[in-house]
């Protein structure tokens, strides 16, 4: 926290005051606002509440005037002396820690209100920094450093000039003792940053030494003097600048230890049994990076006190199983696992890292918590500049590498033989840009402990010239994607020849995704760096999550000798070659079948453990094996045998040439310890969390060569065998991914008992709808999305966008408000006609000028309605979150502007009564997406860039868009483009499409598959919601009639004034899946239908269909000469085609329904050379222009069955009848309507042309 210093005595005693406002803590604008009431209260009330001299007691805070400051201030009496004028006191300004006289007559009772505010000056001192001083000897003619019990004047000179030179100072409170806070002081002065409690020991002004009550055991100040002529440091220093010192919090919270008088530090500290000394809990920080592997429970020295013993290394020795080849090691109480291939002494500790000195201080500097348990196995072999595999579940967080790497670069020595090329030394290769840019932003924080280094964040779009106006020079550090790098290369091939250091980040998704892509660099690295190999470096480095199948070849093809650590141990067991058995059984045959396995088992001298959940099951199995002669023993919490003596016997039995065989369960195992089994049966099905420790008992057999394929029989040692019974289905989707993941041989049984294992929907029913399966028709990660992946009737049509807001689907006009992303938004459907909510707005604003109507609400409540004024403008709101009040009865509140989309955060005093009639119209507010367009390069999501330039396009801006679906209030529109009116000629000018602005930013390529995806996810509502629809049917059908999703099966219908005539009856189900990819098919939208405007297709008259026949999906393109027309029907028969100067008509049957299809053309045909063929699954017609050129449509009146056939769709430039993107679009016709058929066909071939 920022503070600053008001008094300094020396550094065991100085004042502090915190400069801006945290949680619970106040800023310096609260005490100037508390110091101009006591001033204006105090004036105007001069002889109030005077203190007789007798009266005043030392020890209490009172109110005096300060003659220096000229202000009345907050006192604390310290001295009360008798005068003959009266009485003097001495007093201690407790808001500006300075020592006044003051005479009685200028004393004030303290009133409650100001007393309530805690005091302003805080006392401190520096953190475990005692002072030194030199005693010398004339007698002995020696001279000592040793402890002092006061400050040297040259030290409280030094400490006062670094605060006096300093332009920021910042505070981080480690502990709290007799209301003193104990504190790590940092300043910066000439952009350099300091600690003082380092600077101080640094010139020997003072030493570390931890404080009784929170150390083990401590000296006597007597016997720490040092001779001068000695080398001597207080405490262990590690390199030449840094200095070892208790580490840093892992955090800054200090709000509640920093409340009225210090008297709140006991509900967030921990009170030690030394007097009233406190310690940050672990608890009351935030720990930065957390991930499951962090050094978590250390020595107590380490984690809890963190005092300078935890330097000495020995504390954290871990025993070290003594193989060449492999080895397991254990740190601290909680017996961390961890595979090695090769013995690593790990680096537990930051100031024994293998790591440059001034990074040391910087990752101190912003409060570094580790090096956690992977990283202590992982910086020493990436320092030395050995290639590394490490599997973590920290696997994700780039510390894992970062920081050796910067040591590495630091060594110029290393690159005097580079080849005179430009290009980087270090390239780190991310699954995706947002990884790319944390990787980019942890250099840029970190480099500034090292010298000099550019890193260059490269992120590319697919335009040709981006590659070419990339620019590398004097780069160290490339941060880049696959692809990415594929298309610099591309432009610029001898961009590896300089590079050193290549690091696979989260490597399990780099080769689930890009395996081709990432062995085509590694190919081009390997050929780059072969002639100049010399004496450079060349180092490897992948990390991540999980074991991947494509690690084997980067290890035997790319990688010399590498150390492989694993602290997973499930990922460990597939590195080691476990095998994996399922066997199916029923829970009446599982004895059976057990004894059948221990059978095969004691043909080979083998240790077996058998794991049951129970005691009852253990006692059932060991009389089992009893009765069938074969030997074994039980361990259960009940047993009396302890459990070393299990073990000998067990391992005696093996030694004895019999099979060793106990049976116990999982909570005796850590007791016993065991890591060489050789065979782990699991009677009863593993949960996840047991699942590793029973294999960590296989440990010691663990193959620790590279093995040709996960089921290479040669290098098997261990086996784990899992009894599956009906009774396993609860944890079975979990263990099946894992045995996916590990290829082991899968029983159909496993299969057939998680039928929904890649869904796992049970759980999250009540979860919103994943965005991205919204967003992109795909979720790419179903089995981690915590979000739904099915519809909900019960959310997803819980509101629904009202009909009157989308009269006519194939032509709305939108106003969106809040971008989410490039795709998606929140806005208003705004009417053509008379627009509700612009009326609505007008009489809220008309009706809250007025004073008397703006009421502010006393109780906020939940999912309720209210008004809302910034400036001139008036919103209706409602709260979605009401945290609890302060005093004052005001909190913060969190609302959804119910007609715009987007949340804020308001005081609840702002929120105004609103009244019923502004309540009656729906919230306006839509969730819009853009379809058939997604990121490139498989992201997930858009590139900030992309999202930048669409949200200054398009925010507060008319649009005209076709809706394509709707679910409940999500529209999916296809095309939307921005547009002006021009109301004196009634013309539309056409400014940009947002799907071709998206595509030309080089950032996003087509999605053709978008929509149908979205169609499929939908057809369940038909069969969710069949039987209560069925219920609600009209009696008669309305006049316009749309698909309901695509079904087939059940139709909606909306009653529209225009385009009402070419709307028939919904195709046959071989149609609809034709329909599913045009985007022209508006009429698939799954607008939830209200109670009278419902009717089914077994509802509907067949004799209409006899008499008039389905109309087919048709397909055209053109050119110059011919117009051909592709109608979409199976197997036709008794097919007719009658042709005439302006209208075609087909029919034909198929599958026994007749398909019709009378097509009024737009232009003139030559019926006599027009011609019919028909094929297996489409009529093709071939129209013959009456004159050559481009037909800007097909039609005169719009037919939802009729769409472009984008894949064939060519137009040359000069032939167009408008221009989409920069240029303007103008048609001859100045009608709105006749404008608006053309002008949506003109935008999707625009966006179309666009694709290539």
């Amino acid at each position: 926290m920022e503070v600053v210093v008001l008094q300094v005595e020396d550094p065991s005693c100085f004042w502090i005051a915190v400069k801006k406002p945290i949680p619970g803590v106040l800023g310096e604008t609260a005490y100037e606002n508390l110091n101009a009431e006591m001033e204006q209260f105090y004036s105007c009330h001069k002889d109030a509440d005077k203190i007789k001299g007798e009266e005043i007691k030392k020890g209490q805070v009172y109110v005096v005037f300060s003659e220096e400051l000229k202000c009345w201030c907050r006192a604390l009496v310290e001295s009360v002396s008798c005068q003959v004028d009266g009485y003097q006191l001495g007093c201690f300004l407790v808001d500006y820690a300075k020592y006044c006289s003051v005479a009685s007559d200028n004393i004030r009772v303290l009133a409650g209100a100001f007393a309530k505010i805690s005091h302003r000056a805080k006392k401190c001192r520096l953190y475990c920094t005692k002072p030194l001083t030199l005693d010398i000897d004339y007698c002995e003619n020696t001279a000592k450093i040793g402890p002092a019990k006061r400050w040297d004047a040259a030290a409280i000179q030094h400490f006062r000039k670094l605060l006096e030179e300093a332009t920021e100072v910042k505070a981080t409170i480690v502990a709290v003792e007799d209301e003193v806070l104990e504190v790590f002081l940092f300043v910066i002065t000439r952009d350099e940053k300091i600690c003082v409690n380092d600077d101080l020991v640094a010139k020997h002004f003072a030493y570390y030494k931890e404080t009784e009550g929170t150390a083990g055991s401590s000296s006597d100040d007597s016997d720490d003097e040092v001779s001068l002529n000695a080398e001597w440091v207080p405490v262990e220093f590690v390199g030449p600048t840094f200095l070892a010192r208790p580490k840093l919090p892992l955090g800054e919270m200090v709000s509640a230890c920093l409340g009225p008088g210090l008297g709140g530090c006991n509900s967030v500290l921990e009170k030690t049994s030394q007097g009233s000394r406190t310690i940050l809990n672990e608890n009351t920080v935030p720990v930065v990076s957390m991930v499951p592997d962090l050094l978590s429970k250390e020595d107590k020295a380490v984690q809890t006190e963190r005092l300078p013993q935890f330097l000495n290394s020995n504390s954290l020795q871990t025993q070290t199983v003594e193989d060449d080849q492999k080895s397991f090691q254990n740190v601290g109480k909680e017996k961390n696992f961890v595979f090695l291939n090769k013995k690593i002494e790990p680096s537990s500790v930051l100031e024994t890292a293998p790591l440059f000195d001034d990074l040391k201080k910087e990752l101190a500097w912003n409060k570094f918590s580790g090096p956690t348990f992977t990283e202590s196995y992982c910086w020493p072999p990436v320092a030395l500049g050995c290639d590394v595999i490490a599997i973590s579940h920290q696997g994700n967080d780039p510390l894992l590498y970062i920081p050796p790497v910067l040591t590495l670069l630091q060594l110029k020595s290393d690159y005097q033989t580079w080849p005179n090329r430009s290009g980087p030394q270090a390239l780190i290769l991310c699954p995706g840009w947002k990884k790319a840019q944390l990787v980019f932003d942890l250099l840029k924080t970190y480099r500034k402990g090292c010298r000099p280094l550019l890193p260059v964040l490269i992120i590319l779009g697919q335009n040709k010239e981006a590659a070419s106006q990339v620019e590398i020079g004097g780069c160290e550090v490339v941060v880049t994607t696959p692809y990415n790098l594929l298309r610099l290369l591309e432009h610029n091939p001898g961009l590896l020849c300089r590079l050193c250091h290549l690091v696979l980040d989260e490597i399990e998704v780099l080769f689930s995704d890009t395996a081709e892509q990432v062995f085509t660099i590694l190919d081009c690295y390997k050929k780059a760096t072969a002639p100049a190999h010399g004496n450079l470096p060349h180092q490897i480095i992948a990390v991540g999550t999980q074991w991947n199948k494509h690690i084997t070849p980067l290890i035997k093809e790319f990688m010399n000798d590498p150390h492989i650590v694993i602290t997973v141990i499930e990922e460990a067991a597939i590195f080691g070659n476990v095998q994996q058995v399922v066997q199916p059984c029923t829970n009446s045959s599982r004895t059976a079948e057990l004894l059948k396995i221990l059978d095969l088992t004691q043909r080979k001298l083998q240790k077996v453990l058998v794991f049951a959940d129970s005691v009852t099951d253990v006692e059932m199995i060991h009389k089992a094996l009893k009765s069938n002669s074969v030997v074994s023993l039980k361990k259960h919490q009940e047993s009396k045998c302890n459990a070393q003596c299990v073990l000998e016997r067990w391992r005696k039995m093996h030694s004895a040439g019999t099979p060793a065989v106990l049976v116990l369960t999982d909570d005796c195992l850590q007791s016993l310890g065991i890591t060489d089994a050789t065979c782990v049966i699991h009677f009863s099905f593993p949960s996840p969390g047991v699942f590793g420790q029973r294999l960590q008992s296989l440990s010691d057999n663990f193959c620790t060569g590279i093995k040709d394929s996960a089921g290479d029989q040669e290098h098997m040692k261990a086996k784990s065998v899992i009894l599956l019974t009906e009774s396993s289905s609860c944890h079975a989707p979990v263990i099946l991914r894992y045995l996916k993941h590990a290829e082991a041989e899968i029983p159909q049984e496993l299969y057939d008992m998680t039928p929904r294992v890649l869904e796992s929907e049970e759980d999250k029913f009540s979860r919103p709808l994943c965005a991205s399966l919204k967003t992109f028709g795909i979720c790419r990660n179903r089995t981690e999305c915590p979000d739904r992946h099915q519809i909900n009737l019960s959310i997803d049509m819980a509101q629904n966008v009202a009909d009157e807001m989308i009269e006519t689907p194939e032509r709305v006009t939108i106003l969106p408000l809040l971008i989410v992303h490039a795709t998606n938004y929140f806005g208003r459907i705004v009417k053509k006609q008379k627009d509700q909510y612009t009326v609505l707005a007008k009489e809220m604003n008309d009706y809250f000028k007025a004073p008397e109507h703006r009421i502010s609400v006393n109780n906020v409540e939940n999912s309720a309605f209210y008004g809302l004024c910034e400036g001139a403008i008036c919103h209706r709101v409602q709260v979605v979150e009401t945290p609890a009040k302060d005093e004052e009865n005001v909190c913060k509140v969190t609302i959804k502007y119910i007609d715009e989309g987007r949340t804020s955060q308001v005081n609840s005093d702002q929120l105004l009564h609103l009244p019923a009639k502004f309540q009656n119209l729906p919230p306006q507010a839509v969730e819009i997406i853009v379809c058939r367009v997604k990121p490139i390069d498989n992201e997930v999501e858009w590139n900030p860039k992309v999202t930048d330039h669409i949200n200054d396009k398009i925010k507060g801006k008319l649009h005209h868009a076709k809706v394509v679906h709707t679910l409940g209030k999500t529209v999916w529109v296809d095309p939307m483009v921005g547009v002006t009116s021009l109301p004196t000629i009634k013309m539309w000018i056409n400014e940009y499409s947002i799907r071709s602005e998206i595509l030309s930013t080089g950032l996003g390529i087509d999605n053709p598959e978008h929509v149908g995806e979205i169609q499929k996810l939908c057809r369940q509502i038909a069969v969710l919601d069949h039987a209560e629809r069925l219920e609600h049917l009209p009696a008669k059908p309305e006049t316009a009639v749309e698909k309901f999703g695509t079904s087939g099966q059940t139709l909606l219908v909306r009653s529209t004034e225009e385009d009402t005539a070419g709307l028939e009856e919904v195709p046959s189900p071989q149609d609809t899946s034709i329909q599913e990819n045009s985007p022209e098919s508006c009429d698939s939208s799954v607008t939830p239908p209200s109670n009278n405007a419902v009717q089914t297709k077994e509802a509907e008259d067949c004799s209409v269909h006899q008499q008039k026949g389905y109309h087919p999906q048709i397909k055209w393109f053109q050119d110059n000469v011919t117009v051909t027309l592709k109608v979409q029907i199976l197997r036709a028969a008794d097919s007719k085609c009658e042709f005439s100067r302006e209208k075609v008509a087909f029919s034909a049957y198929s599958e026994g329904k007749l398909y019709v299809a009378d097509l009024e053309l737009y232009q003139s045909v030559i019926a006599e050379k027009s011609t019919c063929v028909i094929k297996d699954t489409e009529a093709v017609i071939l129209l013959v222009k009456e004159k050559k050129g481009t037909w800007c449509k097909l039609l005169k009146n719009k037919n939802v069955h009729v769409s472009l056939d984008f894949e064939r769709w060519e137009e040359s430039e000069d032939e167009r009848p408008f221009t989409v993107g920069s240029g303007k679009l103008s048609y001859p016709p100045a009608g709105s309507e006749d404008w608006f058929e053309d002008w949506f066909e003109s935008s999707e071939d625009s966006d179309t042309d666009s694709d290539d």
